[in-house]
């Protein structure tokens, strides 16, 4: 660590005396369900979030969701749940902002056997999210303590957002989101790694969520059923359609991840739905993705004569890669360096809500969170030393911003200055 600066060095002596610290919170934090439909789970673990964070913020808010619906499979609008949110602030007078953000809740429902935490050997955890981002949201927290108790980043403000619904979408905390990453010029976001390694995610495609309800006609299927109007056939052409977009639009991935509808053999069903993902590779993929399914559902409402309504679209447009991120991901680099990490990135077909964030103008490096892996699994896991580990990459990090030398590396390059 012969690259660090005195201060820089009392910050990661600092951080690895609160390692077993660490370790013990992510196991209680991960002991808590909060799947991201379970609203007792999700406030129980935002109580104990904002709790951490009030001693740090100058404000810590509960923001409720935004409201989100869907399409049922009989075709109805339906609201969908999603949990409360965190900010807090720091400094909110400050024009010199940095968003970080992290989400509370899990892919695993409230009756999911996985519930609980082991430790296959010394240096492992296994346990839902303790790498995805409860560990994560522990860094996050844990860096930011060391750097006010230091005062490194005094003249820096920060808004930290923990939100509800990142695993479904963040559709319900979009909005706030959006606001606040406005008001900022860097981000970062505290998901885990890309590999256990500790490799970050540089660009990233977006993501669209989309489902179909297709109304026909229906008909007994031995006496009349040219009168029927078959909503099935007509899903099932939609789905073939959609897919054969993979091969006309470059770098485009097309899921049809679920199709329900019809009864009964002897009756032509008149009622069908389907659901589907696509991620663009850039916005020009995302925007002919959007005119190619308006035309693909006309075709299908004119071919079948049936009606289709459409709901969802695409809530996570695609992260770039520009020289404004390489100069930040740069810094961050070279951070690990002089901590004895190497760091490097690689392009990611996964979303999070960097996506977001990047879309509001926002340099942002959105895979700071700790090292594991399996995530999404019931074999998820979380490296124990790489809690302070990544949260002295992050104090550092954010301690040379606060010192300008993000500046100097855009400036001195001649791409943009923050």
């Amino acid at each position: 660590m012969a690259g660090l600066s005195k201060p820089e060095t009392q910050l990661v002596a600092t951080l690895q005396t609160r390692q077993a610290a660490m370790a013990g919170e992510v196991v209680e934090w991960a002991r808590i369900n909060s799947g991201s439909r379970n609203m007792a789970g999700l406030a129980a673990m935002r109580d104990i979030i904002a709790a951490r964070l009030a001693p740090l913020a100058d404000s810590v808010e509960t923001r409720a969701p935004g409201p989100v619906t869907t399409l049922a499979d009989d075709g109805t609008e339906v609201p969908v749940p999603h949990g409360a949110n965190i900010l807090a602030r720091k400094r909110p007078h400050a024009n010199r902002r940095i968003i970080l953000t992290g989400h509370m809740d899990t892919v695993f429902p409230a009756n999911h056997p996985f519930q609980d935490c082991r430790m296959p050997d010394a240096h492992t955890l296994n346990g839902p999210g303790t790498a995805d981002m409860k560990g994560g949201l522990i860094v996050m927290i844990e860096a930011l303590a060391a750097l006010e108790a230091a005062g490194a980043i005094d003249n820096l403000g920060w808004d930290v957002v923990v939100n509800a619904d990142e695993e479904v979408a963040s559709l319900g905390s979009a909005g706030l989101l959006r606001d606040v990453a406005r008001r900022c010029q860097i981000g970062m976001t505290f998901e885990p790694s890309v590999t256990p390694e500790g490799r970050l995610a540089s660009a990233r495609r977006g993501s669209g969520n989309f489902i179909a309800s297709i109304a026909g006609r229906s008909a007994h299927a031995g006496r009349n059923p040219e009168d029927g109007r078959n909503a099935v056939i007509a899903a099932a052409d939609l789905a073939l359609r959609l897919d054969a977009l993979k091969q006309r639009i470059p770098g485009l991935s097309v899921n049809v991840a679920r199709a329900a509808g019809g009864g009964a053999n002897n009756v032509v069903p008149e009622q069908a739905t389907l659901a589907w993902n696509m991620r663009p590779q850039d916005l020009a993929g995302q925007q002919r993705a959007e005119d190619e399914i308006t035309a693909i559902v006309a075709e299908i409402e004119r071919v079948h004569d049936v009606a289709l309504r459409l709901s969802g679209g695409f809530a996570r447009p695609p992260k770039p890669f520009d020289p404004p991120h390489q100069a930040l991901f740069g810094l961050v680099r070279e951070t690990g360096a002089d901590l004895g990490l190497a760091i490097d990135w690689a392009p990611s077909g996964g979303v999070c809500d960097g996506n977001n964030i990047a879309a509001q103008n926002v340099v942002v490096v959105d895979t700071m969170g700790v090292r594991g892996g399996a995530i999404h699994t019931d074999r998820e896991f979380l490296i124990v030393d790489s809690l302070s580990e990544r949260a002295a990459l992050a104090a550092v990090t954010l301690a040379r911003i606060a010192q300008g030398r993000f500046d100097e590396i855009v400036h001195n390059k001649g791409e943009m200055h923050v």
